[in-house]
Order: C-alpha cells, then sequence, then structure tokens
C-alpha cells in the first residue's frame, strides 16, 4: 500500500427521504444542463474507533469501504468548510478481520492510538447522477442511498433511505454563490417531499447519534 493518500474536500448536503419519495426533477437546478444516466453502486463500508471512541469524540471517521469509484480507506474529518478526507488504496485484508495499516494509524497517532476495533458496518445501494453544466463539468453528484447499518458494538440493525448532493469541480467557487444553489437545491427537494436532514453522517446514524 502507498503511504501517500489522496485529499479531498467534499461540500455537500443530505436529505432525508421515505422509502417511495420520488426524485426531484434536478434539470431544473440553476446551472444543470444535463443529468447523467443513473448509475448504480454497492457499498459495504467498516468503519472502525478505539475502545474509548478516540476517533468520535475528535470528529474524525475511519472506514475501510469497498465499491464505487472511491473505493478505499479513508479518514474523514469535520471542518468549518466541509468534510476533509484522505484516502487511501483498498487492501487484501480480511473484512471480517480487518486490520489498520501502518501508514494509516501513523495518520491518525496524534487522536487515538491503537488498537482500533469494529464500530459499525454500513451497507449501500446507491444510484448516482451526474449533474452537468453546460460545458460538461460536474456541477454536483446527486445519490439516492437505501442504507443498511450495524451498530456492531450494540448489535442494532437500522436501516434508512436518504439523499445526497455533493458539489463537483465546476460548481461555484465562492461561499454566496454555494449557498444559493443549495438553497435551491433544497427547494426541489422539498417538492419532492424531502427535508434536509438533522443527521451529521450515516455513522451518526447508524450508531443512533
Amino acid at each position: 500500500m502507498t503511504t501517500e493518500p489522496e485529499h479531498s474536500l467534499e461540500i455537500e448536503r443530505t436529505y432525508d427521504v421515505d422509502a417511495g419519495t420520488p426524485l426531484p426533477d434536478w434539470a431544473l437546478l440553476p446551472g444543470v444542463a444535463v443529468v447523467g444516466a443513473p448509475e448504480p453502486r454497492e457499498l459495504d463500508a467498516h468503519y472502525l474507533d478505539t475502545a474509548d471512541g478516540s476517533l468520535g469524540r475528535a470528529r474524525v471517521a475511519l472506514r475501510r469501504r469497498s465499491g464505487g469509484p472511491d473505493e478505499g480507506w479513508h479518514i474523514k474529518r469535520v471542518t468549518p468548510e466541509g468534510k476533509a478526507e484522505s484516502r487511501w488504496p483498498l487492501d487484501d485484508s480480511d473484512p471480517d478481520h480487518i486490520v489498520v495499516p501502518s501508514a494509516i494509524a501513523a495518520a491518525l497517532a496524534e487522536i487515538a492510538t491503537p488498537p482500533f476495533a469494529p464500530l459499525a458496518r454500513i451497507r449501500n445501494a446507491r444510484t448516482a447522477y451526474a449533474l452537468l453544466d453546460t460545458s460538461g463539468g460536474l456541477l454536483a453528484e446527486f445519490v439516492d442511498d437505501r442504507v443498511t447499518a450495524t451498530d456492531v458494538r450494540r448489535g442494532v440493525d437500522r436501516s434508512w433511505r436518504e439523499w445526497e448532493l455533493e458539489l463537483g469541480p465546476a460548481a461555484p467557487a465562492d461561499a454566496e454563490a454555494r449557498d444559493a444553489l443549495f438553497d435551491a437545491a433544497d427547494q426541489l427537494v422539498r417538492a419532492a417531499g424531502g427535508e434536509v436532514s438533522t443527521s451529521g453522517s450515516k455513522l451518526e446514524r447508524a450508531l443512533g447519534l
């Protein structure tokens, strides 16, 4: 495994919807010229933390996820600008006996000390749609998620459906224009029957937080 991760900043909004809520017409979102074809993805993520929850207290998530274009090991940190993510390639460890690679443990050393133990498992039947501008640039990606989650330490299963809208490289660069884009998205979602989520993440929801 390479020790140098890829870094990205996720600027997104999550929405709560019922199982039968119809999709919004994203062609009505300002700046969207083309709504891409649906792309199905099967995601399987294992989240880990120390026994005393060091990562959770620091608002950091550690996961090993298979499936989708960004599968791999992820460290996600909550920041004022969005969720900062570092990603390493997927290794060949046994999902039933996951061992955190040394490079990732080293990246977490300031806030947590091994061993890391299973915290939650989140399986997600995702359908993704690319929202493109007139130049073919990715304005945003919309995903329709049907989630099945297990709180491993409590033995509690939960399931729900949610939507996410994540800004892409062609999204507005300034905060005011981004806010306006999300405001317009919120209106489309509410018209379809959804609401802005009050949950901070899938992991928090899986743990009942």
